[in-house]
C-alpha cells in the first residue's frame, strides 16, 4: 500500500495497488505500517544484498577471467552463474529506491529495462545451476559417456542457449511493462490494466521455471548422484554429499516460500481467499520478507559453488595477494594439494 501526501491540499490520499475501491471495506489507516515496513525492510535488505552479491560474484568473475585458459564446462558455467547474479543485483539498487521513496522515479524506458534485467538475471542463475547439475550428473554417473563432450564449444552452445532462453522467458517484461501514473500523483513500475494477462504468465514462469522444475531437476540428479558417490572410495565423499544437501536445500528454503507468497496473492486477487485487513496485511508482509530472503540466494552461490572448491580458493586467495599486497597469508600449493579431481567437479571448480 502506498501513501502520498499533497502539499497543496495538505490532504493525505491513499492508494491500493491491485485493489478496487468496493473490494474491500477495511481502512487504509490501518494498513499503513505495511508500507512503513517495506521502506524500512526492503531498503536495508536490497542494499545488504547488492554490496555482498557484488563483491562475491565480481571476484569470481575476475578469478575465472584470470585462469580462462584453463577454463572448463563447469568454470564457463560458473563464471555464466556470477554474472547472472551480477545481473540480477544491479537491479537492486532501482527497487531499493523505489521502497523507499514510494514510487517509481526512473521513467518508462528504465522501467522496462530494469524489470526485463531482473528477471533475466533471476532465470539466467537458477537455468545455470540446472546445467551444472546436469553436468555433475553426467560425470559421476555416466563418466565413461560424456568426457568427449565436455569441450569449449559445447560450452559456449549451452551458454547462448541458457541466455536466449532466459531472454525469451522475460521478453513480456521488457514489452509491456509501463511506468503508469496513479491518481495518487505517483508512478508505479507494473503492467497496465490491459496487459494483467502477462503478470499470470509472469507468476507461472516464476513459478515453474524458476522453482518446482529446476528443484525435481535437482532432487532427481542428485538422489542417483548420492548413492554412486557413497559406493565410491574416496575420503571426502561424506563432505561432498553434505554439500550437495545444502546446495538443494539452500534453494529450495530461499525460494520456496516467496513463490508461495505470490501464488496466495494470486488467489487472493482471484477471490479464492479472503482479501480482508488481516488477510491482506499478512500476505503483504509475507511476499516482502520472502522476496528479501530469497534474493540473498545470489549472495550464497559464489560460497556454494565456488569458494568451496579448494582449486577455486587457491586461486581467489593469489588475486587478492596481488590487489592487495599487504596480505600474508601463506598460499604455497601444498595447503591445497589434497584436493581431488572429483571433489573439484563436484564443488563446481
Amino acid at each position: 500500500i502506498f501513501l502520498s501526501l499533497s502539499a497543496e491540499e495538505n490532504t493525505t490520499i491513499y492508494d491500493y495497488p491491485d485493489y478496487h475501491e468496493n473490494d474491500t471495506g477495511f481502512s487504509p489507516t490501518n494498513l499503513s505500517d505495511v508500507k512503513d515496513f517495506n521502506k524500512v525492510f526492503l531498503t536495508t535488505l536490497y542494499s545488504l544484498v547488492f554490496i555482498l552479491g557484488f563483491i562475491g560474484n565480481g571476484l569470481v568473475v575476475c578469478v575465472l577471467v584470470k585462469h580462462r585458459n584453463q577454463s572448463n564446462l563447469t568454470d564457463i558455467c560458473l563464471f555464466n552463474l556470477a554474472l547472472s547474479d551480477l545481473l540480477f543485483v544491479f537491479t537492486l539498487p532501482f527497487y531499493s529506491h523505489n521502497a523507499r521513496v514510494g514510487q517509481w522515479a526512473f521513467g518508462d524506458f528504465m522501467c522496462r529495462l530494469i524489470s526485463g534485467s531482473h528477471h533475466i538475471g533471476f532465470f539466467s542463475s537458477i537455468f545455470f545451476m540446472v546445467v551444472m547439475t546436469l553436468e555433475r550428473y553426467m560425470i559421476i554417473v555416466h563418466a565413461h559417456r560424456v568426457a568427449r563432450y565436455r569441450t569449449k564449444r559445447v560450452s559456449i552452445i549451452l551458454t547462448v542457449l541458457v541466455w536466449m532462453l532466459s531472454l525469451f522467458v522475460s521478453l513480456p517484461d521488457f514489452i509491456f511493462i509501463k511506468a503508469i501514473g496513479q491518481e495518487s500523483h505517483r508512478v508505479e513500475c507494473d503492467y497496465p490494466e490491459e496487459s494483467k494477462v502477462w503478470e499470470r504468465y509472469s507468476l507461472f514462469t516464476i513459478n515453474v521455471l524458476g522453482l518446482i522444475i529446476p528443484l525435481l531437476l535437482m532432487v532427481g540428479c542428485y538422489s542417483t548422484i548420492i548413492p554412486t558417490l557413497l559406493s565410491m572410495r574416496t575420503a571426502k565423499k561424506h563432505r561432498i554429499v553434505k554439500l550437495i544437501i545444502c546446495i538443494v536445500l539452500a534453494f529450495f528454503l530461499l525460494w520456496a516460500p516467496y513463490n508461495i507468497s505470490l501464488f496466495l496473492e494470486f488467489l487472493q486477487k482471484r477471490g479464492i481467499i479472503p482479501d480482508d485487513e488481516t488477510w491482506y496485511k499478512n500476505i503483504r508482509l509475507s511476499k516482502t520478507v520472502t522476496e528479501a530472503l530469497a534474493y540473498t540466494h545470489c549472495c550464497l552461490n559464489p560460497i556454494i559453488y565456488a569458494f568451496v572448491g579448494e582449486k577455486f580458493m587457491r586461486r581467489a586467495l593469489q588475486l587478492l595477494k596481488k590487489l592487495m599486497p599487504g596480505y600474508s597469508r601463506d598460499l604455497t600449493d601444498s595447503s591445497f594439494r589434497r584436493s581431488s579431481q572429483l571433489h573439484d567437479a563436484i564443488t563446481s571448480t
